[in-house]
């Protein structure tokens, strides 16, 4: 599913418009990143919890030429399932 179909399904199980759905689903996701970027996380009770996790520098290798290289540190999203969400699944 893409986002277009996310938006298209969020539409038609909360009886807004396709405008109205694309509103509130980028504003979710503007909510999440801006409070990941001031270093918070997001706890959706339920369905899971949204953090970002600090990478360290390292030394990786190029595949195609075996060079080494640095790998610059970094902030990666990190998403923690909850229970609710894998038991739907399961």
């Amino acid at each position: 599913m893409n986002k277009n179909e996310f938006i298209d399904r969020v539409a038609d199980m909360s009886d807004m418009s396709k405008s109205e759905a694309a509103k509130a689903v980028d504003a979710v996701f503007d909510a999440i990143t801006n409070a990941l970027k001031a270093g918070d996380d997001v706890r959706l009770v339920g369905f899971g919890t949204f953090s970002a996790a600090k990478r360290k520098a390292r030394e990786g290798r190029n595949p195609r030429t075996g060079e080494t290289i640095q790998i610059p540190a970094s902030t990666q999203p990190k998403f923690s399932a909850g229970k609710g969400l894998k038991d739907a699944l399961n």
